[in-house]
C-alpha cells in the first residue's frame, strides 16, 4: 500500500480527520520554517546558535511537536532576514 492509499484510509476515520486539522498549524509553520531555514543555507543546529537556543528546540518546532510563541517566531524570522506576517482567511 502507497501513502495516498493509506492517507484515504485514515481519513475515512473521524478521529484521525478531528486530530489532523487539531495539528494542521503546527505542521504548516514547521513546513514554512523547514523551508526558510534550508533555502537561507542554515542547520538546525547554526538557527539554533543564532537564536541563542538548542537545536533540539529547534528540531520540536520543526517536527510539530510544539507550538512556537509569536515572539520566537519573530526571532526566527529576524535570524533569517524575513518578515514574518500573520493573517486570518475565511474557511
Amino acid at each position: 500500500m502507497n501513502w495516498k492509499t493509506h492517507k484515504q484510509q485514515l481519513l475515512k476515520n473521524p478521529e484521525f480527520r478531528k486530530a489532523l486539522k487539531e495539528t494542521e498549524l503546527e505542521f504548516q509553520i514547521a513546513r514554512v520554517i523547514i523551508e526558510a531555514r534550508i533555502d537561507k543555507g542554515f542547520t538546525q543546529k547554526e538557527l539554533a546558535t543564532k537564536l541563542h537556543t538548542k537545536q533540539s528546540v529547534i528540531s520540536r518546532v520543526e517536527n510539530a511537536k510544539t507550538t512556537p510563541s509569536l515572539s520566537f517566531l519573530k526571532r526566527i524570522a529576524d535570524a533569517l532576514h524575513l518578515s514574518l506576517q500573520i493573517q486570518f482567511r475565511p474557511v
